[in-house]
């Protein structure tokens, strides 16, 4: 899945969050993808966090 796709799934994503449940659910929906984007660079290796769990000293 190239860049433009995941933009538009995710904005699709917040759209129908927005729409059937409220800002709340925006916000929710948004602060997740958030979330699950960090986890997958972290797994694909474009984030390096080891300094900060103490490891690969």
């Amino acid at each position: 899945m190239n860049a433009t796709q995941l933009g538009l799934l995710t904005g699709l994503t917040l759209g129908v969050a927005a729409a059937f449940g409220g800002f709340g659910a925006f916000l929710a929906v948004l602060v997740l993808g958030g979330l699950g984007l960090f986890v997958g660079r972290v797994l694909d290796g474009k984030i390096d966090v080891s300094q900060y769990i103490g490891r690969g000293r």
